[in-house]
């Protein structure tokens, strides 16, 4: 991978059209956010296509919170341009975001544990049948959709009678990606949906947002995690203190080097330094920047 000449940040590569040149349907071209004095945001540019997964990373204080609230409608962009479809916009709230086909699903998934999954999967937008005012919740109906539409996610429930807390994390994360698939979204936006779920229970949701970009969405994946990052993602953003520090697609960068971007290695230069005056640490021993696998060497009793 070669970058701008700024050494390891800034390394902004070309962004390579998608199989088929589908249009992109969500675009940030050079946008920022301030807050006052404070520059949140600063010169940030993404394009979100169909059927692919566009992993956002970056670690607290990058920006990546900020570039969700811009996109899902709950903060407006001060500079650059906002596009949806090819043409500018500027949502007031995440109703319009969401009326235009950009859903987010956060972490804390919205959800009320002790309802019923099938009662979740329609919160807000429930069914209804017969005139007003007789009007009343087509209970049969919405967990016939409920469950034909986990089906269609590769989701088999046995019971959907069941309270949604009582589904393991990475289930509760796949109802909401199944619910927000069927009410129409075309942009999915997911909020470190791996970050407090095991391996096991992370592997799922990455399963599932491969199923949604076959599916034909485009997914925003925000998180730290390079790894998980790698596995489901065709195109990387990093952020670093509110701007890009890295834009590539999946064939122009490896793994090692997301990881050296996203883990900083001027930071692990600076801290491998630091460590090397720790009694009992021997700096040759620890990791290059960017081979956060290799195994750190024994301390001086032995123990790693």
């Amino acid at each position: 991978m070669t970058d701008n000449g700024t050494g390891t940040h800034g390394a902004i590569l070309a962004d390579t059209p998608p199989e088929g040149g589908d249009a992109s349907i969500v675009e940030l071209r050079n946008a920022g956010k301030s807050y006052g004095n404070i520059r949140a945001l600063h010169g940030v540019s993404l394009q979100v296509h169909p059927s692919r997964v566009t992993c956002v990373l970056g670690d607290n204080g990058a920006g990546k919170s900020t570039l969700i609230k811009i996109i899902s409608g709950l903060h407006q962009h001060t500079e650059g341009e906002f596009l949806v479809d090819g043409a500018p916009v500027r949502f007031s709230t995440p109703r319009e975001a969401l009326d235009r086909g950009i859903a987010t699903v956060y972490q804390d998934l919205a959800v009320v544990p002790l309802m019923p999954v099938w009662r979740n999967f329609f919160l807000g937008s429930e069914m209804t049948r017969g005139p007003w005012p007789l009007r009343r919740l087509d209970i049969a109906k919405m967990k016939q959709t409920a469950d034909h539409e986990l089906r269609e996610m590769g989701i088999v429930l046995d019971d959907l009678e069941q309270p949604i807390g009582t589904l393991s994390g990475g289930q509760r994360q796949c109802v909401a990606i199944a619910r927000a698939v069927y009410f129409g979204a075309r942009v999915l936006i997911l909020d470190e949906p791996t970050a407090a779920l095991g391996v096991k229970q992370s592997g799922v949701v990455l399963k599932y947002i491969a199923a949604a970009r076959d599916r034909g969405l485009g997914v925003i994946f925000i998180t730290h995690n390079p790894h998980h990052a790698y596995m489901v993602g065709d195109h990387f953003s990093v952020l670093r203190l509110g701007t890009m520090e890295l834009s590539a697609s999946r064939d122009q960068v490896s793994l090692e080097e997301l990881t050296n971007h996203m883990a900083g290695g001027a930071e692990l230069a600076a801290l491998k330094h630091e460590l090397s005056q720790v009694r009992g640490v021997d700096v040759e021993e620890l990791p290059e920047a960017g081979d956060l696998t290799a195994p750190v060497a024994a301390g001086p009793e032995g123990k790693a």
